[in-house]
């Protein structure tokens, strides 16, 4: 099942600046994993803001809700998730 998730990131100005470090860097091992595992197979930054765009193909809804809630900065995230389906004009 293939799901774009649109991910905004809002860090609290009041989380200590260490900690935030910390938490990025957890991001980044845990996102790396995710896309080495070939779950996450698509990943771009929306340009001039701290949000992403995705692209995840999984099994099930609980595994994409198990995937995204494992990553480090999901208490800081608002996300958009839509279940994609093949268009009947592609011709991929």
């Amino acid at each position: 099942m293939l799901f774009c998730v649109e991910m905004k990131v809002e860090i609290p100005e009041t989380l200590d600046a260490q900690r935030v470090e910390a938490i990025k860097a957890a991001e980044k091992a845990r996102a790396t994993e995710i896309q080495r595992a070939g779950k996450w197979p698509h990943l771009w930054r929306v340009a001039g803001q701290y949000s992403n765009i995705s692209i995840f193909d999984v099994a099930s809804n609980d595994e994409l809700h198990d995937l995204l809630s494992s990553l480090p900065l999901f208490p800081y995230m608002q996300m958009r998730v839509v279940p994609l389906a093949r268009h009947p004009s592609s011709i991929a």
